[in-house]
């Protein structure tokens, strides 16, 4: 069966916004407050996000082999805690610091990784770019399908430079997100084979509003210049596992 045409100007309006205000923190909120059933399971909760269970599998991996005598891990926008579950599964009996701005999704993450490990499990609330890190306090960081909310540049590089304070040294940062293309015309199509790729996993109701909270949510950025920020905080060794379309895992390692 055909896939149905993908609009061009649904597109075009995902790409750049719409023109549309971009939600609050508290509106992004409210919809995680929402959806923490299905974020409970990966297979349900990033059905959005290509290769989310293969991107999940290599940034755990990447970040216990990198960091092998981690004391301490910091997950930023944990979710319901998939990420550092995942990588417990590697390095059992981790203290663990979640931070998400829902509630009741930070609830479900306490409940679910204090099953995983016997060390300190703590809870923190919040917008990480609001929230104090501290200085050295981390060995590992994690942050999937969060940073792409951040807006401005200053706000990329500022947090980038928090999360180098907040690790230790020989720590490392791993990242899984939606990011752009720098080149408008590659842009295009891979949003135009994003779109085809929802549909194919439902149907063009689903891809359209996938889009539609993206446009009101999001404000991804190309790869190259995320690489780029890391590398102006302060990390080094920095490494691409994977890229699909508009979905990229990426890390580093501070000195």
């Amino acid at each position: 069966m055909s896939r149905p045409a993908l609009d061009p100007q649904t597109v075009v309006r995902a790409i750049s916004g719409g023109g549309r205000m971009k939600s609050t923190v508290d509106e992004i909120g409210e919809r995680f407050d929402a959806d923490v059933e299905r974020f409970s399971n990966l297979s349900t909760g990033q059905s959005a996000t290509v290769d989310a269970p293969l991107a999940m599998a290599l940034v755990a991996e990447a970040a216990a082999a990198v960091t092998p005598h981690a004391r301490h891990v910091l997950d930023v926008g944990c979710g319901a805690g998939n990420y550092t579950l995942k990588l417990l599964e590697h390095l059992p009996g981790l203290d663990a610091t979640l931070i998400d701005l829902s509630t009741p999704m930070l609830d479900r993450a306490v409940e679910r990784v204090g099953r995983a490990t016997a060390r300190a499990v703590t809870p923190v609330q919040g917008d990480i770019r609001e929230v104090e890190l501290g200085e050295q306090r981390f060995d590992i960081a994690l942050a999937a399908a969060v940073i792409h909310h951040l807006r401005s540049d200053d706000e990329w590089h500022a947090v980038f430079a928090s999360l180098h304070r907040a690790l230790r040294p020989g720590g490392s940062v791993w990242v899984f997100d939606l990011v752009e293309s720098a080149i408008p015309a590659v842009q295009q199509m891979m949003w135009r084979w994003y779109g085809e790729y929802l549909t194919g996993l439902r149907d063009a109701t689903y891809r359209d509003q996938v889009f539609a909270y993206i446009e009101r949510e999001d404000t991804p950025r190309p790869l190259a210049f995320q690489l780029d920020v890391m590398r102006r905080a302060g990390f080094d060794q920095i490494d691409v596992l994977h890229k699909n379309s508009c979905f990229a895992a990426f890390g580093g390692v501070k000195p």
